[in-house]
């Protein structure tokens, strides 16, 4: 008697639990990625082959753009439990006699880069268009008579004792201002910084190579 074939069958997988696996890390991911927020001013910094990183926390950034105007950004630390955005702002408030709400302090610490006489920072702060919040970004006063980014700077160093200092300036910026920013620097004893760069492509070609 012949035998008996039973009909081939194709393996079959069921997919429903993956892709309900896969929309529980989508939506975890989106609910706990937070976004960066935009910079002061668009940079783009010159190329060198230096391979250093700057440290991704506990770093104080000045910014220059090419126009030569001056931004600045304290990080929160590591541990974003010490708040150190928020306790620059209570510093500088002390300094210039400001009051800060502690919703303005709150959305302050959770901000990024900023750039405008302290004068204006409550209403940068509160501004809810961002058109209006860019048009208050025309950089920090420099004025010999009211410095206002030396004391920026001076209060950044007692709050975070930690805080490396970093340069970040655009390509067309003209030497003459980070020089003013390198001197500032030192008149307030910070004589080790970092110049933020981008790493420079060396491309190889068949003749570059050994024989």
């Amino acid at each position: 008697m012949p035998k008996i074939k039973h009909p081939a069958r194709s393996p079959h997988i069921d997919m429903t639990p993956m892709v309900d696996l896969f929309s529980l890390l989508l939506t975890f991911f989106m609910l706990t990625t937070s976004f960066r927020p935009q910079e002061a001013a668009p940079i783009e910094t010159p190329n060198s082959v230096s391979e250093k990183q700057a440290p991704d926390n506990d770093i104080m950034t000045i910014y220059i753009s090419k126009e030569g105007k001056v931004f600045f950004n304290i990080d929160n630390g590591q541990d974003t439990s010490t708040h150190f955005r928020i306790k620059l702002l209570e510093k500088m408030a002390e300094q210039y006699k400001l009051t800060f709400t502690p919703k303005e302090l709150d959305k302050f610490g959770k901000m990024s880069s900023f750039g405008m006489p302290i004068k204006n920072l409550k209403a940068w702060i509160d501004a809810e268009d961002p058109k209006e919040r860019d048009k208050l970004q025309v950089g920090i006063p420099m004025d010999s008579t009211d410095n206002q980014l030396a004391w920026w700077v001076r209060s950044a160093r007692i709050t975070n004792l930690s805080a490396e200092v970093a340069i970040k300036g655009d390509a067309e910026t003209d030497y003459t201002a980070v020089k003013k920013i390198m001197d500032l620097l030192q008149e307030n004893k910070v004589n080790k910084f970092n110049l933020v760069t981008n790493l420079q492509k060396d491309e190889v070609t068949l003749k570059d190579m050994p024989k």
